[in-house]
């Protein structure tokens, strides 16, 4: 069993004056069998009362409005969590049963809601590459796995190429992007062969900083595996998902597990810091002004930008309005 502790900090410092702030956060980690949650707090500006909800994926959703002119947002979660490693699938039932029985879940609650198929230019060129990497009498786990491999080692894992909006099809033009762009290419692939997948997002834990994709929020898929339930699969680090992940929501694509959005009046202009800190075991004391934002960027029209990665920065942490 491994214990974090994850520190996530997203801070807004506006121009001037904003008022009537209203936002929606998916930051609280999920408590199952797998993953504990020992304590999380949440800290707002001007302490708001916070509505929390269950969505239609069983992720919990907390609501909140800043209603007095502020000129600084900050939302600070603090998580104390222990994770335990996954028992991997033992795959010794015949290929033809697995596939069988997965033909039976894609049409049944709620695996269905895990099979769309998005509509893309590439539908082709994915084929021919799929054609080249499945074997159809080997397991879903083993192909799973193959397809993942597949994307780490042909795809560059490079910052400010992409956005959250950017498409398959561009994706395969550029072999490269980040996170959520490995988790969206393999769950298309992962449809297009048959099995359930869903998109996670959470945190990644490194104990030597030697994985991709720690500092910031983290993204990965879970498959469906026959007989045995959801696996995680990282194509960023090309692992198996177990007790160095950290889950906070599941859904079908980036948009159901966006950790924070939400709009407001006033100054377009504005800087955004976003940090996440982990460490194994307890929290390390340190002052706030000390810790060094992971992402930091100011944007005087939000509207319109030269730069992708601020792009992506912005439409995943904040949906403005005038």
């Amino acid at each position: 069993m491994a214990d974090y502790h994850i520190k996530h900090i997203t801070r807004y410092t506006y121009a001037s004056t904003v008022i009537d702030c209203s936002n929606q956060i998916m930051l609280y980690p999920v408590n199952d069998s797998l993953q504990i949650v020992k304590s999380h707090e949440l800290k707002i500006t001007d302490d708001p009362a916070i509505e929390v909800f269950t969505d239609f994926f069983e992720n919990r959703i907390g609501v909140f409005s800043v209603v007095e002119p502020h000129n600084e947002l900050t939302i600070q979660s603090d998580i104390v969590v222990s994770t335990t490693p996954v028992i991997m699938p033992k795959d010794d039932m015949p290929a033809a049963q697995q596939w069988e029985e997965l033909i039976k879940m894609c049409s049944i609650f709620p695996y269905m809601d895990f099979m769309h198929r998005e509509k893309f230019a590439a539908d082709d060129q994915i084929k021919k590459l799929l054609s080249g990497i499945i074997a159809a009498d080997k397991s879903p786990l083993v192909n799973a796995n193959n397809l993942s491999e597949y994307v780490y080692k042909n795809f560059e894992y490079k910052k400010g190429v992409t956005t959250i909006e950017t498409k398959v099809d561009e994706i395969l033009e550029l072999k490269a992007g980040v996170c959520q762009d490995f988790a969206h290419l393999l769950l298309v692939m992962l449809h297009m062969i048959g099995i359930p997948a869903r998109y996670v997002s959470g945190y990644i834990c490194p104990k030597n900083h030697e994985l991709r994709g720690e500092g910031a929020t983290h993204a990965w898929v879970e498959a469906y595996i026959p007989f045995y339930g959801w696996l995680g699969l990282d194509p960023t680090n090309n692992c198996i998902v177990s007790d160095r992940h950290v889950r906070l929501a599941i859904g079908r694509n980036f948009s159901d597990c966006t950790p924070v959005k939400g709009t407001y009046k006033g100054s377009s202009e504005h800087t955004l810091e976003v940090s996440v800190i982990i460490n194994n075991g307890k929290a390390k004391k340190a002052d706030e002004n000390d810790i060094i934002p992971s992402f930091s960027y100011t944007s005087k029209n939000p509207g319109i930008t030269n730069n992708s990665y601020q792009r992506f920065l912005e439409m995943q942490q904040q949906q403005q309005q005038q």
